[in-house]
């Protein structure tokens, strides 16, 4: 098993890719801290994971404030003895012009999807380092981080900023033994903040199909395991070959 005795956090893993995340690393043998503001979803996630041999554990967390990251991270490594993996997965989304989206909704999208993975970095890390073992770190960014778009605009930016987040904090964390890399999905599951997956959504790629959540889950799943050893501060676009083509506003 690729991640045997490990621990992992994996956010937002209530549903969608979260929780295909948090199956697979599972099943490759890690102890899995299911974290989402959904207690129901998180619980449910977790249940599903002992139930097939697996373990797991639900944990609430409302990523977007920091007293809650700092007891999340806390109460994983004292139920499970130790911290090895981060999964910064979590995001929501605006979905709006810059003539229409509110201060309030700009820093709530922010909060989310660049603050929480910085600060579940800086606490894992510390949690990681002081297990003597090093670790790895996983964010998600966006195809959307790399180009424009006529809506989102708080998204996009904040997708972006996750990319040097990144490259950032692999460099910090490099003397630590500590791994951070990066993937980019592009449209892949249900869309963002949302549980219906619709098999017929449009999509630009190359593999002519939506992209599942399982897709995104291998991907995180070789960051986070030995196969990558050699791999730091990367990008790593599973997005169907979109990028290749960059059609725009995808």
């Amino acid at each position: 098993m690729k991640l045997a005795n490990q621990v992992a956090i994996i956010t937002g893993a209530g549903r969608n890719i979260g929780e295909e995340a948090a199956k697979l690393f599972a099943s490759e043998g890690a102890a899995v801290a299911v974290v989402d503001m959904d207690r129901a979803r998180a619980e449910k996630v977790a249940s599903g994971i002992a139930a097939s041999g697996g373990k797991a554990k639900a944990y609430v967390c409302d990523v977007a404030q920091e007293d809650q990251i700092v007891d999340t991270v806390k109460a994983v490594a004292g139920d499970w003895g130790r911290l090895d993996i981060l999964v910064n997965n979590v995001a929501i989304s605006d979905n709006k012009h810059l003539f229409d989206i509110t201060k309030a909704e700009w820093d709530r999208v922010f909060a989310v999807c660049l603050t929480a993975p910085m600060l579940f970095s800086k606490y894992a890390a510390k949690e990681m380092i002081k297990g003597g073992r090093g670790g790895k770190i996983v964010n998600v960014s966006s195809t959307s981080g790399h180009y424009g778009r006529t809506r989102a605009i708080a998204y996009t930016s904040a997708k972006a900023g996750v990319i040097n987040l990144t490259r950032s904090l692999a460099i910090q964390l490099a003397a630590h033994n500590i791994r951070v890399n990066c993937v980019v999905p592009n449209k892949i599951g249900s869309p963002v903040g949302k549980d219906e997956f619709n098999p017929d959504r449009k999509v630009i790629n190359l593999r002519n199909r939506p992209g599942e959540p399982i897709d995104l889950a291998r991907a995180m799943l070789f960051f986070a395991s030995d196969d990558s050893d050699f791999i730091v501060g990367a990008e790593l676009f599973v997005d169907g070959g979109l990028a290749v083509i960059m059609p725009g506003d995808g």
